[in-house]
């Protein structure tokens, strides 16, 4: 935000006035009681307080809250207390005005709300960890006591998405970034399902703008052809359900640009070949005669009257609704082409929720239906995550997003209740959903009347009964057994506890050793030399490696004697002003100083690659991919990673001011290492082709080959050193053009595609 000493011109007071004109219209077509007046005393309280303030787009600063109020009502469907908090949203973070001056103002609610959506520094995870962790944090406790919060940063968030071309290059990954780890999953499991596809493609739109600007022309030459396909489709559906007199209406849904984007990369398969661009959509006004599930089975059996059903792609998500409390019946009938179409039955209820999620969920809840809902019961696991949450800020994100964007399956107790736990859980996992204690003592279940063990992966219908035994305690390998949030999330607990009574044991041992060498008056001269000599950045650390004995205090003389320690020498920590610093502060100094260094922008060339630029392992990029770098404080060393890789997803969700954007120099010597996956048909002298490709046609070495043939298909896996992205594309090509291939990719290990 830039400070303009200017008024606004009358034009820009006209626009901010319709902008607030069309935020009441929006309010006004809603259900919600009409509060017009406490919209209107915020939106003058925020037009002053931003006063003279511009976007870096040059607009009034006043325009963003206006965009986020109009996204809270219209596309999230919420009332005044949201549209008041989201046009206050950042005038305690961007001026002078305090939470207390809030709610002095417009009450306790709304500045509850307000409050957790200002950003925060420092906190439970210290003052070098992610402040972007920090914040997820903030908001999702806020948000454990009003969901409106989590709701307004969403819309904040997709309007900054709205208006992310105005940021600086590292910027926008770090926001694209964030957005694709945290807020897309968010939306989608809140059931804000229009807004997480438009959040992922936004975010792949400036992580892989080629890409995405591909598909997307492709999409418009195509779409001509997809209405006519539909229209031919749904006509004998309007015929056969207006004999029914039903009320309906039938939609088209084009599949965004990112999933169609996911598919090919997943499949590898080209956009010709994604065949399922196209899916339908009915919503039914329900008559009050029977019930919506029963129209619902109705008009599935009109359909099936005309279109064959796929037996196997039947979606019953009214039985047993989504967690997120999305309802519909979800059929695949074949068209007139050959063509596989997905069809969506749903009621307008059901359509509102599966559009506007927990605010429609809400609206529409009754009696005791309030504390039994899916939904209520994932905030109450979100509660318990954040109760003691860990103080690595990426554990704490991963933990988290563990219960976002899982897929679940649903079982049975022995009493005949239904939970549903995320997929691929384990037995173990189920102990922890049921109760902590349930866990920590599990010894197995019974599941379906046979015993199995704590690994056991759960599916659906099994019936389960977990066993227990008191003396079992949780094992540092239950870890890789576990899946869900609620189980990571008690197994860190319980081993931080165990940690913390090794890390007092650890002190006191370090306090009697020093007692009995009379060195107590030295004690942190003491301390400060052996955390420098054991290379820790933090006290509990030194202390927990001495509590389990992992280090010994027996050459703590010759760690003082400078005449006898050689380490000494080696390490600048002789002085006695250098001995009264801690660790931390010496560690931030040396921070300070490799910032200094920190470049925005960098350039690869042959002569920084392999020193203070280094490729990930994770991805393997190549000159002529998409990059991004990460800097390291403590090392000066640049990690050079693709836009899409996994790892460089997780680190601009919790590293965000350490990327830089990345460019290629041309380069003439330097080799990069790619895999290459071959796949056809198994004959004679096919191996040997392909290697004449390689290595005669190419001059390309190779480093690893692995292949092999199983039921007359050919699979092989070549490493090869290639100079750019462009080689690799035509040696994949000409491999290709072998009549024996069936397909050849480059495997891209760490990158995003599914």
């Amino acid at each position: 935000m830039d400070k303009d000493p200017k008024e606004f011109s009358p034009a820009e007071e006209q626009m901010i006035q319709e902008s607030f004109d069309a935020l009441l219209d929006a309010y006004a077509h809603t259900l919600h009681r009409q509060r017009v007046e406490i919209i209107r005393q915020t939106f003058e309280f925020a037009k002053r307080a931003h006063a003279g303030v511009r976007r870096l787009m040059g607009e009034p600063y006043i325009m963003h809250p206006l965009a986020v109020a109009h996204i809270v009502v219209k596309d999230i469907g919420l009332g005044s207390t949201s549209i008041s908090a989201a046009l206050l949203h950042d005038v305690v973070e961007d001026t002078d005005y305090t939470v207390e001056d809030i709610r002095n103002l417009f009450g306790d609610r709304i500045a509850l709300i307000v409050d957790g959506l200002t950003k925060i520094s420092g906190g439970i995870f210290g003052p070098h960890a992610s402040e972007q962790a920090e914040n997820f944090r903030k908001l999702l406790l806020t948000m454990s006591d009003d969901i409106r919060v989590v709701l307004i940063k969403i819309a904040d968030r997709l309007h900054n998405m709205r208006t992310l071309e105005a940021q600086p290059q590292e910027k926008r990954y770090k926001i694209a970034g964030e957005t694709m780890y945290i807020y897309a999953p968010l939306a989608h499991r809140l059931g804000l399902y229009t807004i997480k596809e438009e959040l992922e493609d936004l975010s792949f739109r400036y992580e892989n703008p080629n890409a995405y600007f591909d598909i997307e022309q492709k999409l418009l030459a195509n779409k001509k052809a997809q209405m006519e396909s539909f229209e031919k489709f749904v006509a004998p559906i309007r015929t056969k359900l207006d004999t029914l007199g039903l009320e309906y209406r039938i939609e088209a849904r084009i599949k965004s640009i990112y999933s169609i984007w996911k598919k090919m990369t997943a499949k590898h398969i080209t956009f010709d070949e994604v065949y399922d661009l196209l899916a339908v959509r009915i919503v039914f006004t329900p008559e009050t005669s029977m019930s919506e599930h029963d129209q619902c089975w109705r008009i599935y059996s009109a359909l099936t009257e005309i279109y064959r059903p796929h037996p196997e792609r039947i979606r019953d998500w009214l039985s047993i609704p989504k967690s997120n409390g999305y309802e519909a019946l979800h059929v695949t009938l074949l068209g007139q082409g050959g063509q596989w179409v997905e069809v969506q039955i749903r009621s307008q209820r059901m359509h509102d929720l599966a559009e506007r999620g927990l605010a429609a969920h809400w609206r529409y809840k009754v009696g005791s239906e309030v504390d039994d809902s899916e939904l209520d019961k994932w905030l109450k696991s979100v509660r318990e995550v954040l109760v003691h949450p860990d103080t690595d800020a990426m554990n704490f994100l991963e933990t988290f997003k563990l219960s976002l964007f899982a897929r679940e399956v649903f079982v049975f107790t022995p009493s005949g209740e239904v939970k549903t736990i995320a997929q691929n859980s384990t037995v173990l996992d189920f102990a922890y959903y049921l109760h902590t204690d349930m866990g920590n003592h599990c010894i197995g279940a019974k599941v379906n009347h046979e015993i199995q063990g704590l690994n056991y992966v759960l599916h659906d219908g099994d019936l389960i009964e977990i066993m227990t035994d008191e003396q079992q305690k949780p094992q540092i390998e239950w870890v890789s057994f576990v899946v869900t949030a609620k189980a990571k999330n008690s197994l860190t607990t319980y081993f931080r506890s165990i940690d913390r009574q090794t890390i007092s044991h650890g002190k006191h041992l370090l306090e009697v050793a020093l007692s009995t060498l009379k060195l107590s008056e030295k004690y942190d001269m003491v301390v400060n030399r052996l955390m420098t000599h054991y290379q820790f950045q933090q006290l509990n650390e030194l202390f927990l490696q001495i509590g389990n004995g992992t280090i010994t205090l027996n050459n703590i003389p010759a760690l003082i004697d400078e005449k006898r320690s050689f380490w000494q020498r080696l390490n600048p920590f002789n002085s006695d002003n250098d001995d009264k610093k801690t660790a931390e502060q010496k560690a931030t100094e040396v921070q300070t100083k490799n910032a200094k260094s920190k470049s925005k922008n960098i350039i690869l060339t042959d002569e920084n690659l392999g020193h203070e630029c280094i490729l990930a392992d994770c991805c393997h990029p190549i000159l002529g991919d998409d990059v991004l770098a990460f800097y390291d404080d403590q090392t000066g060393i640049y990690t050079i990673h693709q836009v899409q890789c996994q790892e460089a997803l997780k680190l601009k969700s919790s590293r965000g001011k350490s990327i830089c954007s990345a460019n290629w120099a041309p380069h003439s010597t330097h080799t990069f290492l790619a895999t290459i996956f071959i796949e056809g048909i198994d004959q004679a002298g096919l191996l040997i082709k392909i290697l004449h490709i390689v290595s005669e046609n190419y001059h390309i070495n190779m480093h690893k080959l692995d292949a092999i043939s199983k039921n007359g298909i050919f699979c092989v896996n070549i490493q090869v050193y290639v100079h750019s992205k462009t080689e690799l594309k035509q040696l994949l090509k000409s491999v290709q053009s072998l009549k024996e291939v069936k397909s050849v990719h480059r495997v891209n290990e760490g990158i995003i595609e599914s």
